[in-house]
């Protein structure tokens, strides 16, 4: 599989979004919900007819693995910074073996797997197999960017870590021992709040299994996304001397 380019890497946010618009773009050609579908398929075998208390069980177990996306993705980037989230340009001067790292090397994307596996409930069927192949699909190449630049700027030392953490399938136990880092919690939820308001807007459709307040919160999700956007733009501007940000 070939490594994704700088255009992709750069617009990588844009990318995901188009991902999840072409996933739910499917309900055109396919009216089936994921979910019920599966709740439909499991009463089949069970000789049952489906009901709304079973759908929401399946709901619940994909907001949970949505919320464990948002945790994994929030400890992952508690140990880096918001501002390395959201930048275009990518960030290989700094092996961070910390954390999550200590477990999989790519907690990050490992997130963005689960939270398409979690969320593509929400989707139709083919929606669903769209979602999932496509981040997997998208994630590794991105993986594969990452890793050879990082590769070529810590030689060696990214060699031993590699050979020693996994890179997408998480270790039950850390394969390092603790470089001592301690988490930014503040900056993880900063940098990830973006990702706690999509899983929140699954966590009430399970439990309204009301499609208008599933859509508010989820549009809520994005207003988030700008504000924190907008926080970390600001942290990042050059401070002058007197404490103000540089007009540079």
């Amino acid at each position: 599989m070939m490594a994704a380019s700088n255009f992709e890497f750069k617009y990588r946010f844009w990318i995901f979004g188009a991902l999840f618009w072409t996933a739910f773009a499917s309900y055109s050609v396919d009216h089936q919900n994921a979910a019920a579908a599966l709740v439909n398929w499991i009463g089949h075998l069970r000789g049952a007819t489906a009901t709304d208390a079973q759908a929401q069980v399946v709901l619940a177990i994909a907001a949970l693995i949505c919320l464990t996306a948002a945790l994994l993705r929030t400890w992952a980037t508690a140990y880096l910074n918001p501002e390395v989230m959201v930048d275009m340009q990518m960030h290989t001067s700094r092996l961070v073996a910390d954390g999550p790292y200590r477990y999989v090397r790519n907690p990050l994307y490992l997130g963005n797997i689960l939270l398409g596996l979690g969320f593509g409930m929400m989707a139709s069927r083919i929606g669903f197999v769209i979602l999932v192949a496509a981040m997997i699909f998208f994630d590794y190449r991105l993986i594969l960017r990452e890793e050879t630049g990082i590769m070529a700027s810590q030689g060696d030392s990214y060699r031993a870590y590699c050979a020693a953490v996994p890179r997408l399938l998480p270790a039950l136990r850390p394969k390092l021992p603790s470089a001592g880092g301690l988490p930014n919690w503040a900056d993880g939820f900063l940098g990830e709040a973006f990702m706690w308001v999509m899983a929140a807007s699954v966590v009430t459709f399970a439990i309204t299994l009301k499609q208008t307040v599933f859509f508010v919160v989820l549009g809520s999700a994005f207003v988030v996304y700008a504000i924190c956007l907008a926080i970390i733009k600001q942290r990042r501007k050059p401070v002058s001397a007197d404490g103000q940000p540089s007009k540079r």
